[in-house]
C-alpha cells in the first residue's frame, strides 16, 4: 500500500486532476495493476466539462454604503454554466438554510419569491432539538453544499452564497479557497448547465456577520430565527454584483474497472476515487495538491484488497468489482455517472463498499466507525467480522459533518444500493489532518506512516465482501432509512 500511495501522490502525477497528465498516469497505473493480478479490466468514459472561472471582486451596495469583497480572502464564486461570461446583479435575500423538505414540513422559502435574487444561506441543515427532524445532530443531504445550489436553481435564484463556518463544515476557509480555485468540473449536460444556478459561491462567517449588520440584522439572531418552523426569507436591502468569465473545455475522463468474475451474474462493488485537486493556489510555495491520504490511500487499499481477493479459495460466488472513479472532489461525478450508466445492473448489485482515506496512523482504539451508522445490515456483518479481530463497531464520532453524503457511496445509496463506508481513525487524528493537510498541498506521502490499522481494516472489508458474495441473503437498508423504499422498488422490476 505504501508503494501505491507514494507513486499515486508523487509530484509526477500533478495532483491527479481529471483531464490532464495526472489522470492519464494514475488511471493507467491502476488499470495495469488490475491486469497484472488477473482482473478483467476496462475503462468507463465519463464525459465532463472543465470550467476555469475568473471572478471579479463582488460589489455590495446598500444603506451602509459601498463594500467590495476580495476574491479568495472573503468570498469564492464560480459558475457551472457553459458560457463565456456569467454575471449576477441582484438583491440579497437571507434564506435560512435554503431547505425545502416536505417530509419534515419544512420550507425556508415559504411566502417569498426569490426568483432573480441572490440568496444567502447557512451551512449544514437545521440543528433542531427535535431529533425526528433532519436526523437530529447527524447531518442529512439537505445540509450538503451541493443540495443548496440545486435548491437555489429550483427556486429560480440568480445566485446562491453559502456562509462558511469551520465548526459545521468540518474544514477551515483555506480548504474552501483551495478547493474552488483553478479548474472546476461538472457533468457534460445536454442543457450546457442552464439548469444550474448561475452564480455559486461561499463567503466567510466574518463577512456574513458584517453584511447582516449593514442590513440592521445580527448574525447569531438570524441563525436562531432560521431554526423556527415559521421562518420566512428576509430581504437584506443590499444589492450584490459579480461577473465571472469562463474558459471551457470538454474532457472525456474515465472510471477504471477491475472485475474478479464469479459464477453468479450478481455483483459486490468496491469503490474509491483516484482523483484529487491537481495544481492550484500555492500554499507555502507548493502548488501541487498531491492527495496522498485523499485518496491515493483509499485506492491503494482497494488495490491490495483486489490482489488478496484473487487468492481467496474457493473463489467468491458472485463477481467482485473494483471501481476507481473520477471527479469525486468535484461533487461525486464519477460515481454519479456510473450510478446513472451502470456497467453492471444495480438491481443485481448487492452492495457497495467505499474507501475514502485510510488509517495511516496505526491507532484505532480497537474499534471501527461506520459512517451512516444504522443504515444497512452490512454493518451487522462487519460487526461479526471485526469481533474476531478483537474490535467493535461504533457510530461515527462527528455525524453533524455529514460524511455519508460526501463520498462515493452516496451515489450508490441514492439509487438504492446498500452502501458501507467506514473509518478507524481517531477523532483527534481526523481533526489534526483536517486542520493541517486536508485539501492542501501538504497532503503528501509520509514514509513514517503506520499501516497496521489499515491492514486490519482491509482484511475486515475483504471478509465482509466475501460473505456478501457467497450468502443467499442480500444486504438490506434498515427500516426507517430514506433509501429503503428506493431499493424495494428497484428489486420489484
Amino acid at each position: 500500500m505504501m508503494a501505491h500511495i507514494q507513486k499515486l501522490s508523487s509530484d509526477e502525477m500533478e495532483g491527479r486532476a481529471p483531464g490532464g497528465k495526472g489522470e492519464e498516469l494514475a488511471t493507467t497505473y491502476i488499470a495495469e495493476f488490475f491486469k497484472s493480478i488477473g482482473l478483467q479490466t476496462s475503462f468507463q468514459t465519463t464525459p465532463l466539462v472543465g470550467i476555469t472561472s475568473t471572478v471579479s471582486p463582488m460589489k455590495l451596495a446598500g444603506r451602509g454604503g459601498m463594500r467590495t469583497l476580495k476574491y479568495a480572502d472573503e468570498f469564492v464564486a464560480w459558475s457551472k454554466r457553459e458560457q463565456g461570461s456569467v454575471s449576477a446583479n441582484a438583491d440579497l435575500v437571507f434564506a435560512g438554510y435554503g431547505v425545502v423538505a416536505p417530509e419534515y414540513q419544512w420550507n425556508d422559502f415559504k411566502g417569498v419569491d426569490v426568483k432573480g435574487k441572490i440568496i444567502v444561506v447557512l451551512i449544514n441543515d437545521p440543528q433542531l432539538e427535535d431529533q425526528t427532524k433532519f436526523g437530529g445532530k447527524a447531518m442529512t443531504y439537505y445540509g450538503r453544499w451541493t443540495y443548496k445550489f440545486e435548491e437555489a436553481a429550483r427556486q429560480g435564484a440568480a445566485g446562491a452564497i453559502i456562509v462558511h463556518e469551520t465548526a459545521f463544515a468540518g474544514y477551515p476557509w483555506e480548504v474552501v479557497r483551495g478547493s474552488w480555485s483553478g479548474e472546476q468540473f461538472d457533468m457534460a449536460r445536454s442543457d450546457k448547465g442552464a439548469s444550474t444556478v448561475a452564480v455559486q459561491g461561499w463567503i466567510t462567517r466574518d463577512v456574513a456577520a458584517e453584511l447582516f449588520r449593514a442590513a440592521g440584522q445580527d448574525f447569531d439572531d438570524l441563525k436562531k430565527r432560521a431554526l423556527q418552523a415559521d421562518f420566512k426569507p428576509i430581504p437584506l436591502g443590499i444589492g450584490a454584483s459579480v461577473e465571472i468569465k469562463n474558459a471551457l473545455r470538454n474532457v472525456d475522463s474515465r472510471n477504471v474497472l477491475g472485475v474478479l468474475e464469479g459464477q453468479i451474474p450478481e455483483y459486490v462493488i468496491f469503490s474509491a476515487h483516484w482523483d484529487h485537486l491537481g495544481i492550484g493556489e500555492p500554499q507555502n510555495g507548493d502548488k501541487i495538491y498531491n492527495g496522498a491520504e485523499d485518496n491515493a490511500s483509499g485506492i491503494a487499499l482497494m488495490m491490495e484488497i483486489a490482489r488478496a481477493f484473487t487468492k481467496v479459495q474457493p473463489k467468491p460466488g458472485r463477481s467482485i468489482v473494483f471501481l476507481a472513479v473520477t471527479a469525486e472532489e468535484q461533487g461525486l461525478l464519477g460515481s454519479l455517472y456510473y450510478s446513472e450508466n451502470p456497467v453492471f445492473p444495480l438491481n443485481k448489485t448487492l452492495a457497495n463498499i467505499n474507501i475514502d482515506g485510510i488509517n495511516l496512523y496505526g491507532r484505532n482504539n480497537n474499534s471501527i466507525a461506520v459512517i451512516g451508522y444504522g443504515y444497512t445490515t452490512l454493518e451487522d456483518i462487519l460487526r461479526e467480522v471485526v469481533s474476531k479481530q478483537g474490535r467493535t463497531v461504533n457510530p461515527e464520532g462527528e455525524p453533524e459533518k455529514g460524511y455519508y453524503f460526501r463520498s462515493d457511496q452516496f451515489s450508490f445509496a441514492k439509487k438504492g444500493v446498500p452502501a458501507l463506508y467506514t473509518k478507524s481513525t481517531t477523532v483527534e487524528d481526523d481533526r489534526e489532518y483536517t486542520e493541517n493537510r486536508y485539501h492542501k498541498p501538504s497532503d503528501e506521502y509520509n514514509p513514517n506512516w503506520d499501516m497496521k490499522a489499515a491492514v486490519l481494516d482491509g482484511e475486515a472489508l475483504l471478509e465482509v465482501a466475501r460473505r456478501v458474495a457467497n450468502s443467499e441473503k442480500w444486504p438490506e437498508w434498515k427500516p426507517g432509512t430514506e433509501f429503503r423504499s428506493i431499493r424495494e422498488q428497484m428489486l420489484k422490476r
